[in-house]
């Protein structure tokens, strides 16, 4: 299975020319169209290299868009991760720190870091090294993105 960052990497409802709002059944159509465009016995004599390399991967990537999205699951999954990908993307941030720059608090077992209205921001210590993240003020409506440490 796939990883978060991969699955996000790429939009399988584009790659199938999709929605999100799409049933299984037009999902299904736009998956059956693509496959047999890119599909490798499919392809006309005389295709460069480069182009056959081109469709082969863009019917491996068809393939994949329809097995997690055509799995109630995987697809209900997907559609979280790309939801928190959206609103992280749009979250509107007043700075950006790295995890260096921010204080281990050994006794609430988190990082924090100070707001300029005298709060704090605090990020636990597996957010931390799982992903970037944005961290809001637990006193104002600021808040920071935090660069995972490198």
């Amino acid at each position: 299975m796939r990883s978060m960052a991969n699955d996000l990497q790429k939009n399988w409802y584009s790659i199938l020319g999709a929605a999100p709002t799409d049933d299984l059944q037009e999902l299904k159509q736009k998956y059956q169209r693509l496959v047999l465009m890119f599909h490798p016995d499919k392809q006309k004599p005389g295709l460069s290299e480069e182009e056959a390399d081109l469709h082969l991967q863009r019917f491996i990537d068809v393939d994949q868009a329809w097995k997690v999205l055509s799995n109630e699951e995987s697809r209900r999954k997907f559609d979280l991760q790309l939801r928190a990908h959206e609103l992280k993307q749009r979250w509107p941030v007043d700075a950006c720190v790295t995890v260096e720059d921010m204080n281990w608090d050994s006794e609430n077992e988190c990082y924090s870091y100070s707001c300029r209205c005298g709060g704090e921001f605090h990020l636990e210590k597996e957010e931390a090294e799982e992903e970037d993240s944005v961290v809001c003020c637990d006193t104002c409506s600021l808040s920071i993105e935090v660069k995972r440490a490198t």
